[in-house]
């Protein structure tokens, strides 16, 4: 498996290269929470050069739990493909103006883990649908504050909003 991402996967799951606020875990596929979270990378509010989700491994204050004993939780080979689909999906429909992050599978330990890579977006700002649970939802900004997404709201989405002649490097 040739990686396609810009980035060592032992480096990324050791938090050596990338600095934690580019970076979340997630166990499994939770598409509105995930969905947010791309949103706000693609913001680069800091220009940090976006960010990285790995999906299939949990972790614990913020530290992923995998060790040189204890492997990833990771994904089924079959969920791989489900979830590439649906990304595909709410890069359209879910995110505007349209944004699809990069993707690259991983072997870790016998398990799959499914790497999204959200490098800054060149046509931020970015919003995205507050919930998918319906079709006619809200959209919002997200942002990366420290290790957490939040919804920009006041002087934060003025900023970003002024961002928006900026091309993040």
């Amino acid at each position: 498996m040739t990686p396609k991402l810009p980035i060592n996967i032992d480096d990324l799951l050791r938090r050596r290269t990338v600095e934690s606020e580019r970076i979340e875990y997630k166990e499994g596929w939770n598409p509105e929470v995930i969905l947010h979270t791309l949103c706000a990378f693609a913001n680069d509010f800091h220009n940090l050069g976006g960010g990285y989700v790995v999906i299939g491994v949990a972790e614990h204050n913020g530290q992923p739990l995998i060790s040189a004993t204890e492997p990833p939780v990771g994904l089924e080979p079959a969920q791989i493909d489900a979830i590439q689909k649906e990304l595909l999906n709410l890069g359209h429909s879910a995110i505007a103006p349209n944004f699809h992050p990069l993707t690259a599978t991983y072997e870790i330990q016998g398990k799959t883990i499914l790497v999204l890579w959200a490098p800054g977006g060149e046509t931020r700002p970015y919003k995205a649908k507050t919930s998918l649970s319906n079709k006619k939802s809200d959209w919002a900004y997200y942002l990366r504050k420290h290790t957490s997404t939040v919804k920009a709201t006041g002087e934060d989405e003025r900023e970003l909003l002024s961002l928006a002649a900026k091309v993040p490097f």
